[in-house]
């Protein structure tokens, strides 16, 4: 299988199977649609108006070359995989949810305004220790494990993430591991303390801003109606000043109402941010900022236009990191994460305030995925099962995908929210995916002019 395409006057195929990525010119994009399937003369005589035989003729030697060199229309080196196939049950990471509680009021929060649909309330400290336990005692041999404090709002129950935390620090040595510790935060609470303790403890951490002012503050606000974006833009710029090298990034949501985002990206990278993220809103087609399907023309036009200045700026010297524009063509993912994506319901998993997990944060508050307790020993097998099984090779739209072992099966939560169905995926975020990804080929191509 492959995929050609063309953007900003580049002509690129990528090999499926083997992850080959080609830049080729306008005749051997041409053949390619015959390549497969008719022989040398019929493709001559197909194409003999636009080139002459011997272009022709020597194209499809050049497509022969690449062919038995395994890297066009190659076979899938992973259906048998045994890494795949032997994989043994582990959980890597959790996402603690420390506070079902939220300073403001984000207008599509999937969360309920930070509640999850439930009682508004806080980890206690013993549910956090409890679940360290649980993912040091069940992340098998995997030495490096993943925590992120989640929301609602973090913050709003810091003493008690400090807790888990130095928790966390004395028994991993225990198990030889390596706890890393992310929060996601809105930033309101952040102060010189706080963000101390943050960049000294937290491998990682998520800065949410939705870009403009005035896009922001539509959409993100305080329980009074004040908008944020003047409350936290400072803060986080110190948080990142503190960063130095350390991880982070901004991470914004676009919906209808702001279908121009790449100035919203654009906007945090002129502030100063150097990682960020701009994701699409998830929202069920009746409310007025879902984006709908007549919208993804825009959509795509726009992370054209993000490409194209990304790369403009990166000449510069004034280059960012956008979040959905990093594609490793040398190393990339492993096996496993290709296939199966963000292991939701198997390696990763969700806590509740009260100790209930579920597949992923998305999940929290519906009953059926609920999987367990942490506070008992027994889980539920079967959901278990159910998503370690949810991977590309179950899902009848992805086996038919070029873009299958980039987006690796896309979000189960989107697939069951949208269908019903954690194995039939959410088609507008496919189709956002496969421009993204394009996208990033395409500035690999653009930057590789140059070396």
């Amino acid at each position: 299988m492959i995929h050609k395409f063309y953007q900003d006057n580049t002509y690129m195929v990528m090999d499926v199977n083997s992850g080959a990525v080609h830049v080729i010119d306008k005749l051997a994009y041409d053949v390619l649609d015959f390549y497969s399937d008719k022989e040398t003369e019929d493709i001559v005589e197909l194409l003999k108006n636009k080139y002459s035989s011997v272009e022709i003729r020597e194209a499809i030697k050049e497509l022969d070359s690449i062919k038995e060199e395994g890297l066009l229309f190659a076979d899938d080196r992973y259906f048998n995989h045994e890494g795949f196939k032997n994989k043994k049950p582990i959980v890597k990471a959790l996402c603690l949810h420390i506070a079902h509680d939220c300073n403001i009021r984000c207008k599509y929060c999937f969360a309920s305004q930070g509640d999850f649909k439930g009682d508004r309330s806080l980890m206690s400290a013993e549910i956090g220790k409890k679940s360290i336990d649980f993912l040091l005692k069940n992340s098998g041999g995997r030495h490096n494990l993943e925590v992120d404090f989640f929301g609602g709002e973090p913050l709003m129950n810091f003493e008690t993430v400090k807790e888990i935390v130095d928790y966390g620090r004395e028994q991993e040595k225990k198990y030889n591991k390596n706890i890393r510790f992310t929060m996601t935060t809105n930033g309101v609470l952040l102060n010189e303390e706080n963000m101390k303790y943050i960049n000294e403890n937290m491998y990682n951490v998520v800065l949410s801003i939705d870009g403009r002012k005035e896009v922001n503050d539509t959409m993100r606000y305080s329980i009074n109606g004040q908008g944020t974006y003047d409350i936290i833009v400072p803060k986080f710029l110190k948080m990142v000043e503190m960063r130095e090298h350390r991880n982070y990034y901004v991470r914004g949501t676009f919906t209808r109402e702001n279908l121009d985002f790449a100035k919203d990206v654009l906007h945090l990278a002129d502030l100063g941010f150097k990682s960020t993220s701009m994701e699409p809103v998830v929202a069920e087609p009746h409310h007025d900022y879902a984006i709908k399907e007549e919208d993804l023309s825009t959509v795509f036009e726009q992370y054209e236009a993000l490409a194209r200045e990304y790369v403009k700026r990166i000449k510069e010297g004034k280059g960012f990191d956008f979040f959905h524009f990093m594609i490793d063509l040398n190393q990339g993912p492993c096996v496993i994460k290709r296939v199966s994506g963000c292991g939701a319901g198997a390696e990763y998993l969700a806590i509740t305030p009260e100790g209930e997990i579920y597949p992923c944060h998305q999940f929290v508050g519906n009953e059926d995925f609920k999987i367990g307790n942490i506070m008992e020993e027994t889980l539920n097998t079967s959901l278990y099962n159910e998503f370690s099984n949810a991977h590309i090779y179950n899902k009848d739209k992805c086996g038919k995908c070029w873009a299958k072992f980039y987006c690796s099966g896309g979000c189960h939560a989107n697939a069951y929210n949208f269908n019903k169905n954690i194995y039939e995926p959410y088609d507008i975020g496919c189709e956002m995916e496969k421009k993204r990804i394009e996208c990033a080929l395409t500035i690999q191509a653009k930057l590789a002019e140059e070396d």
